[in-house]
């Protein structure tokens, strides 16, 4: 539309000018032919962008996923997820139990162990004699001492150790203590 505005007016202009119409005419020919060539090319330019264009349409259409798709994707995942929680739980407590019933077992076990101990261990002496060495040595128990040994290393009596010391149960001493060694009669 506007080459042909062009070209009227430059007909219009050369009517008005009769000497030069030649060679603005042979001019006027020439800026259209390159008007003509530039118009192609700026044809030819968007034509490619319009492919490109299309091109990069398709391929976003194609590498982007949608709302609910991503939507649908997180709801799947996070059923997995549930689900080995699940199974992990699941596992956990089972061997929590596993280990609780031999827990149970064991202390059962050890208390039953006592109990056997328990029977077959002397009565504890309540009272105590009088009938002792009075003049001795005191003695630290140590780790690993009995009343037995300590009686044998310092030649005592063991009951004259439990009798001047008033120990109700001679199984129980322990390192640190103090205990009267009363040396013979």
């Amino acid at each position: 539309m506007r080459i042909g505005f062009l070209l009227v007016s430059l007909a219009v202009t050369a009517m008005a000018q009769p000497a030069n119409t030649a060679s603005e005419l042979a001019s006027l020919r020439e800026d259209v032919r390159e008007l003509r060539q530039r118009i192609g090319e700026l044809t030819l330019t968007v034509e490619q962008l319009n492919r490109e264009n299309s091109a990069l349409q398709s391929k976003a259409s194609q590498s982007y996923a949608t709302i609910e798709q991503l939507n649908k994707a997180v709801a799947d995942l996070n059923r997995a997820v549930q689900g080995d929680l699940s199974e992990q739980k699941r596992e956990i407590l089972a061997q929590v139990a596993t280990q609780l019933v031999t827990m149970g077992k064991q202390t059962n076990a050890a208390l039953e162990a006592l109990a056997k101990n328990q029977a077959t261990r002397p009565a504890v002496q309540t009272s105590f004699s009088e009938d002792f060495p009075k003049q001795g040595v005191n003695y630290t128990v140590q780790a690993g001492d009995t009343l037995s040994a300590i009686a044998q290393k310092n030649g005592a009596k063991m009951q004259d150790i439990v009798n001047a010391n008033k120990l109700s149960d001679p199984t129980k001493i322990r390192p640190g203590q103090t205990l009267f060694i009363p040396l013979g009669k």
